[in-house]
């Protein structure tokens, strides 16, 4: 069995004008792609050969000669995640459980908007921002290359791409335009408020 390519949950001008059909072509067309290829091409004829994506990065994290299949399985896995993350219709605050559990653990949704962008920010180079849930607590963390939490035992509620191909055909080197972007107009609190829900 061989890992495809997953559709955008949503058309590719869909998040226009904040994130443009062109970057989208490129970031899931050919980036989130070649990651499907390379992946199929290293667990083939292996013990991985037809293992879902999460047990593949969770028996390869961590070790150095099987670096090129952990970092082309989880950059499959939070390509995926990421569209998720991300709606047509989506920014602003959070609702419901969510909101209450934001409130909760950060102090209001101003704290955690600041400790989200703080993360993206902060990740030098190449990575990630996430909301996720550990130990029944919400926390940001930030992880650098294909890295993801949920090789720590972390639950990723939703995420956010700061690799330049994410954001450079619109923002150019304005990470923090991106970011404050993407929680105003594109976070899907939608799906961080499921990913929460099937977590409790």
């Amino acid at each position: 069995m061989s890992f495809e390519l997953p559709a955008l949950p949503y058309a590719q001008d869909a998040l226009e004008p904040h994130i443009s059909a062109n970057t989208l072509s490129f970031h899931h067309g050919k980036h989130h792609n070649t990651y499907v290829v390379n992946l199929n091409k290293l667990v083939e004829g292996t013990e991985y050969d037809g293992k879902s994506l999460e047990d593949i990065m969770k028996a390869t994290a961590g070790q150095a000669d099987k670096a090129g299949i952990f970092n082309n399985a989880a950059q499959v896995w939070n390509h995926t995640f990421y569209w998720h993350s991300m709606s047509p219709n989506g920014g602003g605050s959070p609702s419901g459980d969510l909101a209450a559990k934001i409130d909760e653990d950060f102090g209001g949704y101003d704290a955690f908007a600041d400790a989200f962008k703080a993360a993206g920010a902060t990740q030098f180079g190449s990575g990630w921002a996430w909301l996720v849930l550990d130990g029944g607590k919400l926390a940001v963390v930030k992880t650098p290359n294909a890295e993801c939490p949920l090789t720590d035992g972390a639950v990723p509620l939703i995420t956010m791409d700061v690799w330049e191909h994410a954001y450079y055909l619109d923002y150019q080197n304005a990470r923090p335009a991106y970011m404050e972007t993407f929680l105003d107009k594109l976070v899907n609190w939608e799906f961080a408020a499921r990913n929460l829900a099937a977590a409790a």
